[in-house]
């Protein structure tokens, strides 16, 4: 009786043990090849794998990348050839489904695409503890969930002296910054490194805040204020005018028009300082904030002091009116005051404070 060849292989061919990910391993009596470093039990059926497997103990990459400004280097021929992809921008391998038209560097990752986005039903990994049942669409994001059902953080930071373990990668490496700190990226000549990000941003804003106005050279520490600045230079400018009845007051900001509102028209400040013996109250949240660094000693040199009010027509026009010099106290006047000359100010001055919106 003929026996199929099916049948032949289930009977001779032994149980194939199973890989990572699923995949089907060689049968163990075909690794003959060994790694012979110590404490390692790695074996591998064809040389090249241990070969490259090699390099993960002596750090070597006998396949560098050859082109110009790239300095990287890899294990195996298979690996620099899908790096050489990324030079090139090829994408060999397309998605098949119907109405996709995404492309990928290699067969593996469309797999993974098409798995995610157009397999019916979705294939999604479902966390098994009890009362969580939480989704995932990537295997290592149900792995990282499930650490808080187990209480484990395998992350360790291997700083010396520091023991602290984290359940993710981007906590751990959120932390090494505190080891790391953070150097000055403005110059490269800068020793700065700053302990925290907070740090280094106000090192940058003091010592290298190099944004300028290409109209008037006016240095600003923001880009954001750069923006706002470079508004009083249009021609046309937007203003924003309030709209409530018998109302005609106009505003270059929205954040001045609604503080107007709250202010004026509703006659709320719900937001009121908490310092001993203050009291005051805004009706902006942003607006207390600036009062409260009044009352940190560090922070009340970085509080500017109040420009002098100035009409819309002057700021619209340009026009600066002069500061008053406001005589000493107990000073004696140099001339009698019968004597004093009667100075008439210019009209345009008296045009423009005519033109002020009450």
């Amino acid at each position: 009786m003929a026996v199929s060849v099916a049948s032949r292989c289930n009977v001779i061919a032994p149980l194939e043990p199973r890989g990572r990910m699923g995949e089907t391993a060689p049968p163990v009596v075909y690794k003959r090849y060994i790694c012979s470093f110590s404490d390692c039990n790695a074996t591998y059926n064809k040389n090249w794998k241990l070969q490259a497997h090699l390099c993960k103990h002596t750090g070597e990459r006998p396949f560098p990348c050859t082109y110009e400004g790239c300095d990287k280097g890899f294990t195996s021929l298979f690996h620099l050839n899908r790096h050489i992809l990324t030079h090139t921008g090829e994408k060999p391998c397309k998605c098949e489904a119907e109405n996709c038209n995404l492309a990928f560097t290699t067969a593996s990752n469309m797999r993974v695409h098409f798995k995610r986005a157009h397999a019916t039903p979705a294939h999604v990994y479902v966390c098994y503890f009890a009362d969580c049942g939480q989704q995932f669409k990537k295997h290592n994001q149900l792995k990282i969930h499930q650490y808080i059902h187990t209480d484990q953080q395998p992350f360790k930071c291997i700083h010396e002296g520091c023991d602290k373990s984290f359940s993710s990668p981007s906590k751990l490496k959120r932390h090494e910054k505190i080891h790391a700190g953070y150097p000055c990226l403005k110059d490269d000549d800068c020793p700065f490194v700053g302990k925290t990000w907070s740090e280094y941003l106000k090192h940058a804003a003091a010592l290298h805040s190099e944004m300028t106005c290409d109209i008037c050279n006016r240095p600003f520490k923001s880009k954001s204020n750069l923006k706002d600045h470079k508004k009083t230079h249009r021609e046309e400018r937007i203003v924003y005018r309030c709209t409530r009845e018998n109302c005609n007051r106009t505003y270059t900001t929205k954040f001045n028009l609604q503080n107007h509102i709250v202010s004026f028209h509703e006659n709320l400040r719900p937001f009121v300082c908490a310092h001993e013996g203050c009291g005051k109250s805004f009706s902006m949240k942003q607006s207390l904030a600036r009062h409260v660094n009044t009352h940190d000693p560090e922070k009340k040199k970085m509080v500017k002091a109040p420009r002098p009010v100035r009409s819309l027509a002057s700021r619209l026009s340009g026009y600066k009116p002069r500061k008053s010099k406001k005589k000493k106290p107990n000073a004696p006047s140099s001339k009698p005051a019968d004597k004093v000359p009667n100075v008439k100010a210019p009209d345009s001055l008296l045009v423009l404070e005519n033109l002020t919106l009450k």
